[in-house]
């Protein structure tokens, strides 16, 4: 038996609006440009430091757009970059700001054991006014301070750039 519109909305839906041309890219989405742009401005911020990074950078829907790292820093600082911006993203909040209150109220510390989250400095959400538009992770900067900050730095870059 064929959908209906009454019984299965849900296809149709989704047909009308690939044949309507309904479906549109938001100029203001992240793109792999923005993304490439956003892990040199991080990797430039942890020069600093004098320490080699990986990064990581989400979209709006937690979908990894860039992953990177250099070949000196150590290949599980990957998937801690790209957890953190996860994390970033889905908590709308710095990484480093959100692991401490986790560990200093009892009601939020229950948030280290979600599986994708993690509680590290280091993410950051990329915001253009009230919207998050995807985050950055960065991990291998030498500790949560100087992750956060790299982060943050390349998340600024981003918010004030048109």
């Amino acid at each position: 038996m064929p959908f209906s519109n009454t019984r299965h909305p849900l296809p149709w839906l989704i047909l009308s609006t690939l044949l309507t041309g309904a479906v549109r890219a938001d100029p203001a989405a992240l793109t792999l440009a923005h993304s490439e742009q956003l892990a040199s401005a991080a990797r430039q911020a942890c020069q600093v430091f004098g320490r080699d990074i990986a990064v990581a950078i989400v979209d709006f829907s937690g979908q990894t757009l860039l992953m990177s790292r250099s070949p000196t820093v150590g290949p599980h600082n990957l998937e801690a970059a790209r957890r953190k911006a996860y994390t970033a993203l889905s908590t709308r909040q710095p990484t480093l700001a959100l692991g401490r209150q986790a560990r200093s109220q009892p009601d939020t510390a229950a948030l280290q054991y979600l599986p994708e989250l993690l509680l590290l400095g280091g993410g950051a959400p990329l915001k253009r006014g009230d919207a998050v538009l995807g985050a950055i992770g960065v991990a291998g900067g030498g500790g949560p301070e100087n992750d956060d900050r790299c982060a943050q730095a390349a998340a600024t870059r981003f918010t004030t750039s048109s």
